[in-house]
């Protein structure tokens, strides 16, 4: 019998998780460790954040889904990885840390056969000083952040009512922060929320980013095709935010925010401050922090884990100049490849370069955005992985026939932009691959023909249904696994 453990139960872990247990069945075990009680639906806390959703519609427990499934479930944090075992044992295991009521604080050795890292990230929070909930800002990055982003919100619009004029700024809160187009999507929100309100002229929000150009995404940005001409995702943004009367500011490095007001510094090498009444802006994300230690117990964490603590992958991450990067240097099957038993799929990997050419100001500041791993990409990658150890394990392969580049992987981003079952309104994006490639699509960097950009009454009935497919097929209810990544 083999024993699979995974870190963690977001989109990549539960996907990795649902997928080894359907296919391996009673014969092999499936451990899932995770520190939250709950599987959440990330992609629809930002109606959380103003108001369209309560905490339950986008979260349920793990526990009774993975009773249900046979996978067994410790409601833990992994702090320690032996992919070696020990002196006294050969067998690897991780060391972990319950935060269960119950056990709170006990630790235990785990020990697997193949381990899934699907932690994600951590919310690195404390590199911008000043940032995050408890602190000056906000955040939509969790469904109990986004809660607390409502309440703050309703403060602000009741004040405006009340004649107070407020200053809302949403964007990136770090200078090498991504998932701009969360932060993209609850701008547009709180717009469309204010002006159903009947506020707008006492509101003035301002986007702020680490964005060379709006439309960026830490993908380098795309052309798509709208309405049979082809664009840039930066006139698609603009013509957006115009339209909702979002105000801009890019080249952004935030890097210290005080009590309404934010700090930050221009590529130009230019300081300067951004005043507020109301911010949310997405911190930089990291690895979750876990130590590896060989045989020996001597530390060999930057062996498993790049600087930024995200584990190392099959790409290659030598010094390369980022003109000579190119989609073969992507990961295919998320395999370490120190310890082949070992995968990281989703957030966890290392990506081994950046999407966005890196952009520093005089000061020597990178400002840029990191490489975006969420999602459709996550959901795909948690599956092949699935694939390649259920491979592994019935027959024995090592030479994994299941794989998922984003060099050779497409994706769709459904941005909402109201919500209303007949005024909603959602910004469509597809691109195809992720990772662009100049070699293969000299003229666009994507195949034009699968890249994409529409807005309208549709795209959020598309992101609706998705919302409750997706969360149907997380619950494992009949024929989940007919639903695509």
């Amino acid at each position: 019998m083999a024993k699979v453990v995974v870190l963690g139960a977001g989109i990549s872990g539960h996907t990795t998780a649902a997928y080894l247990k359907r296919k391996l069945g009673k014969k092999h075990e499936v451990v899932v460790v995770s520190p939250s009680e709950y599987y959440q639906w990330i992609p629809s806390n930002i109606w959380i954040g103003v108001g369209k959703m309560t905490i339950d519609q986008v979260r349920f427990k793990l526990k009774p889904v993975y009773d249900r499934w046979k996978i067994v479930y410790k409601q833990a944090k992994a702090t320690e990885i032996h992919p070696e075992g020990d002196e006294q044992n050969a067998r690897p295991y991780v060391v972990v840390e319950y935060t269960d009521n119950e056990k709170r604080g006990v630790t235990e050795k785990v020990d697997y056969d193949y381990l899934v890292n699907a932690t994600g990230p951590k919310l690195n929070f404390a590199a911008t000083e000043g940032l995050g909930p408890g602190k000056f800002t906000h955040s939509v990055c969790s469904c109990d952040h986004a809660v607390e982003t409502w309440d703050a919100l309703q403060k602000s619009i009741e004040k405006m009512r009340q004649g107070q004029k407020q200053k809302f700024l949403i964007g990136t809160g770090h200078a090498s922060a991504t998932c701009q187009g969360a932060a993209f999507e609850y701008a547009l929100n709180v717009a469309d929320t204010i002006r159903k309100a009947g506020l707008q002229n006492m509101a003035e929000i301002t986007w702020i980013s680490n964005e060379y150009e709006l439309g960026d995404f830490g993908m380098g940005g795309a052309f798509a095709k709208r309405g049979g001409y082809i664009t840039s995702t930066k006139i698609f943004s603009e013509s957006i935010f115009a339209e909702y009367g979002v105000k801009w500011i890019k080249r952004a490095g935030v890097n210290k925010i005080e009590d309404g007001i934010v700090h930050y510094e221009t590529l130009d090498g230019e300081y300067k401050m951004e005043p507020f009444d109301f911010a949310m802006l997405i911190p930089a994300f990291a690895g979750a922090g876990m130590k590896a230690y060989d045989k020996k117990g001597e530390d060999i964490t930057l062996k498993v884990f790049a600087p930024s603590g995200f584990m190392k992958v099959d790409a290659d991450y030598s010094a390369k100049s980022f003109e000579d990067w190119g989609v073969e240097d992507w990961p295919s099957v998320y395999q370490n490849p120190d310890y082949d038993n070992m995968f990281a799929p989703g957030i966890a990997f290392a990506p081994p370069h950046a999407i966005s050419k890196p952009m520093k100001s005089p000061n020597g500041t990178l400002i840029s955005p990191a490489p975006p791993r969420t999602g459709m990409p996550s959901g795909v990658i948690g599956k092949i992985v699935a694939s390649n150890i259920v491979d592994r394990i019935k027959h024995g392969t090592t030479d994994f026939k299941h794989k998922a580049s984003m060099g050779q992987m497409g994706a769709a981003c459904i941005i909402s932009a109201g919500f209303g079952l007949f005024k909603g309104n959602a910004a469509s994006l597809t691109v195809f691959p992720i990772v662009p490639n100049w070699d293969k699509y000299p003229h666009w960097g994507r195949d034009i023909s699968y890249t994409i950009g529409e807005a309208g009454l549709a795209g959020h009935w598309v992101k609706l249904f998705l919302h409750y497919m997706f969360l149907y097929k997380a619950k494992g209810y009949p024929f989940w696994w007919m639903i695509p990544e």
